[in-house]
């Protein structure tokens, strides 16, 4: 059964320490609000870009290094990850409600459930 999926978000994961000054340079930098999600205060969203393509900035746990990863979004995620895996990723984390990835070269990104809606609609490729 044909499925669909898209590149929706770029995150930019930051360890406590560098937060709040990575949030405020990308705010910046893009001409943008980091606007914090009123539900977690992990969360700052930059908004929306080019065909809906968004950026949101993460703050994870102590240890984790400064990094981008990229959330492809899909609307089978046990399809995309397979058909991802065939072109060389590997599953590294079950987050539960979506998988960890890294591709062949090691560079961590999630599949994860339709999360910026008409975009994908609008956006997403279709996989046999």
């Amino acid at each position: 059964m044909p499925h669909r999926s898209r590149l929706g978000i770029l995150l930019l994961d930051l360890p406590p320490e560098h937060h709040a000054a990575g949030a405020s340079f990308w705010a910046g930098a893009t001409g943008r609000t980091a606007a914090p999600d009123p539900d977690d205060a992990d969360w700052a969203s930059l908004g929306s870009f080019a065909d809906g393509f968004h950026v949101e900035v993460q703050r994870t746990g102590t240890g984790t290094p400064p990094r981008w990863h990229v959330d492809v979004e899909t609307d089978d995620i046990p399809a995309e990850v397979a058909r991802l895996e065939s072109l060389g990723a590997r599953r590294h984390r079950d987050m539960g409600s979506f998988w960890q990835m890294t591709d062949p070269a090691g560079l961590v990104f999630c599949v994860v459930g339709i999360q910026t809606g008409a975009a994908f609609e609008e956006h997403a490729s279709t996989w046999p």
